[in-house]
C-alpha cells in the first residue's frame, strides 16, 4: 500500500496525500485534518510507513481506545486515561509505536495534532 504526496496545500502547512485510494489532508506533522477520514486500510498503510511491519492486537487496542475516547470526549485521553483504558504501562504503550504516543499512536489513530487541540 503506497502513499503518494501531492504538492497541493503545502504552502498552508497542509499536505494532501492519496492513501489506500483516498485523497486525504494532513497537517505539516502528518496528523489528519479530519478525524472522520480515518479507516482501517489507512491505518495499515500509515503503520507500515512508520515502520510497524506487523500490526498486533495491542496496536489495534490502543488505536481503538484512542479513537473511542476522542469520539466520546472530543479530546485525546491523558496518558493516565490511556493507560487505564488499555491496561498497559506508559512504557509499553510508548514502545509499541515508532514516534511514541504523540507522533506514533495518536497520529496513526487519526487524532488531530495536539498543538491544534483546545
Amino acid at each position: 500500500m503506497s502513499a503518494q504526496a501531492s504538492a497541493e496545500g503545502k504552502d498552508s502547512g497542509r499536505c494532501v496525500r492519496v492513501i489506500a485510494g483516498r485523497e486525504l489532508a494532513f497537517d505539516d506533522e502528518g496528523f489528519f485534518d479530519d478525524f472522520e477520514d480515518w479507516s482501517e486500510e489507512i491505518f495499515k498503510a500509515l503503520a507500515h510507513e512508520s515502520g510497524i511491519s506487523l500490526i498486533s492486537d495491542q496496536h489495534r487496542q490502543v488505536v481503538r481506545v484512542l479513537r473511542e475516547f476522542y469520539a466520546y470526549n472530543g479530546r485525546a485521553p491523558l496518558n493516565n486515561e490511556l493507560r487505564k483504558g488499555t491496561g498497559m504501562s506508559l512504557l509499553e504503550l510508548d514502545r509499541l509505536f515508532p514516534g511514541g504516543l504523540k507522533k506514533g499512536a495518536r497520529r496513526l489513530a487519526g487524532l488531530p495534532n495536539p498543538k491544534t487541540c483546545n
